[in-house]
């Protein structure tokens, strides 16, 4: 006869063994997921370094790695580019990265790998290596992909006070109901509110 608390008990041993798999993304405040209007400062460059001391392996989709390709691995070269910037550019240049892509055919931006199939597989395996926090950078259509799979841990979603009127809406193409817990909220000078979920997997089952 099967034990379901003791079954219970192993499989959240598990779970608790596991690198976590977080979200951060970037969205305007009428709910639209894009990076280059996000508002940067010292004081969120300074907090999103400190995310990648916490984090083994960032993941990408085409769009966004080609967008933080095009600046990060030049950016000393930018006579614009602040201390907090700089040191951001050290640490994201240093992480491994893995881009998942069906078109891209080569990734220039050192300590790269791209995969181009089975992503849930590739991301079960990651997750099942001891190690820090695997960390999807935007990548909305990545994360909609994802979300089917139950392997997203917690979703950080920075908000930022800005309007635009149209994009590309945060998760469109979901087709199921997502319950997630609020499990924290930080606010930043520039007015940016960085709001930390955690799924509810058993919800709506």
């Amino acid at each position: 006869m099967i034990d379901n608390n003791t079954e219970a008990r192993k499989q959240a041993a598990m779970e608790k063994q596991m690198r976590k798999l977080v979200l951060s993304i970037n969205v305007s405040l009428d709910g639209f997921a894009d990076h280059t209007v996000m508002i940067a400062d010292d004081e969120l460059h300074e907090f999103f370094s400190g995310l990648l001391d916490n984090t083994d392996i960032a993941l990408f989709g085409r769009v966004t790695y080609q967008l933080m390709e095009s600046y990060w691995p030049r950016a000393h070269e930018d006579p614009k580019a602040t201390k907090s910037m700089l040191d951001f550019a050290d640490r994201f240049n240093a992480i491994p990265k893995i881009v998942f892509s069906k078109t891209l055919e080569r990734s220039e931006w050192n300590k790269t790998r791209l995969v181009k199939r089975d992503v849930p597989e590739e991301i079960q395996k990651l997750k099942q290596l001891p190690g820090k926090d695997i960390v999807i950078f935007g990548s909305s259509d990545l994360t909609v992909r994802l979300i089917p799979y139950n392997v997203i841990d917690e979703y950080r979603i920075m908000v930022n006070p800005v309007v635009l009127g149209r994009g590309n809406p945060l998760f469109y193409g979901v087709s199921d109901k997502l319950n997630l817990k609020l499990i924290n909220v930080r606010t930043f000078r520039s007015g940016n509110v960085l709001l930390y979920y955690q799924p509810e997997r058993d919800k709506g089952k």
